[in-house]
């Protein structure tokens, strides 16, 4: 045997260990993968038993969304909240609104409690959605529409829709067209025929890694009684895909509310925190005054982005002020 021939065959019982411990690796990544698809499983059915909705489930046409509504009274306050945010995480501010007055949270498609809803996911189709919501749920009108962050561009877009259902206002920290980074008419929008396919959310989701890593990509400061169940509803693989949708819609959701140029002089608050460092975020939130002959803003000075958990009071004081002027 010449020494080509010896070196060939001493590599073989090399490479044979090369693919037993590749087959291992492979072996065990499917496994972890099942095993992770069971425990999500398992997680999501028991949590809908420990943790039901605490509003109704409405058909908004082939879909349910979750709606709940406290409080009695007019003006009702529909709050809409934002990215990756849903009702649970304004249980607070909405406790103490719904003492003096009818109070709606709700939860956009595929958050929360809402099952999946169709694409596109953008301001306008949050805003329709919405709007069908609060007719087939018997809602009555009209409404103070409140939007937090992403919140803010479907409320906008939704004033302008239905202005003869609108009676005020209210933006918390909402987002504005000034953080486009393109022009609106180079925005590409999304088409209803698109499909989800198997996405890197969703399987993030459904093998239970998004579970895994709750306490990092879950707001961990809700109330005590609250935060167990708004942590499991934040991490199904429905919930991450929604997320990830409405990300991927944002530009066009910017550019839908950036059509919106006035309110009129309808009533409107402009809720701003203090401490949000974000570069032009000021200046922006001073420029969706502009939206009504008739606004004013308020200063949250303790408080970062989500005003509804750093300091409640603040929105909660905002939201009765506009109640207090319309009635």
């Amino acid at each position: 045997m010449n020494n080509q021939t010896q070196i060939k065959a001493a590599a073989i019982p090399k490479r044979r260990g090369c693919l037993r411990w590749l087959g291992g690796a492979v072996a065990l990544g499917l496994g972890l993968i099942l095993a992770g698809t069971i425990y999500e499983s398992v997680s999501e059915t028991a949590d809908i038993r420990a943790y039901p909705p605490l509003g109704q489930m409405v058909d908004v046409g082939g879909y349910r969304l979750h709606i709940n509504c406290t409080g009695t009274g007019s003006p009702a306050v529909v709050i809409d909240a934002g990215l990756g945010d849903w009702s649970l995480g304004w249980s607070s501010v909405q406790g103490e609104v719904a003492k003096t007055t009818q109070v709606c949270t709700y939860d956009r498609a595929g958050v929360g409690y809402s099952e999946t809803g169709p694409l596109p996911r953008n301001a306008k189709q949050f805003a329709t959605e919405l709007h069908t919501l609060l007719k087939q749920a018997n809602i009555p009108e009209p409404y103070l529409m409140v939007g937090h962050s992403l919140g803010g561009l479907p409320v906008r877009v939704f004033v302008h829709a239905y202005p003869m259902e609108v009676t005020g206002v209210v933006l918390i920290e909402s987002m504005s067209p000034g953080q486009m980074t393109q022009p609106p008419t180079t925005v590409k929008p999304q088409t209803p025929s698109q499909s989800r396919g198997v996405s890197l959310p969703f399987l993030f989701g459904r093998i239970g890694l998004a579970r895994l890593l709750a306490r990092q990509i879950v707001d961990q400061n809700q109330p005590p009684g609250v935060q167990s169940a708004y942590t499991a509803f934040s991490v199904t693989s429905r919930a991450v895909q929604a997320w990830a949708d409405e990300g991927a819609g944002l530009s066009e959701s910017l550019a839908q509310a950036d059509a919106v140029k006035t309110f009129g002089d309808l009533p409107l608050i402009v809720l701003t925190s203090a401490l949000n460092q974000q570069t032009g975020w000021q200046t922006m939130q001073g420029e969706l005054l502009r939206l009504s002959s008739n606004s004013r803003q308020i200063i949250a000075d303790k408080s970062g982005h989500n005003i509804e958990t750093d300091q409640p009071e603040a929105a909660v004081a905002a939201i009765l002020k506009m109640v207090g002027q319309l009635r």
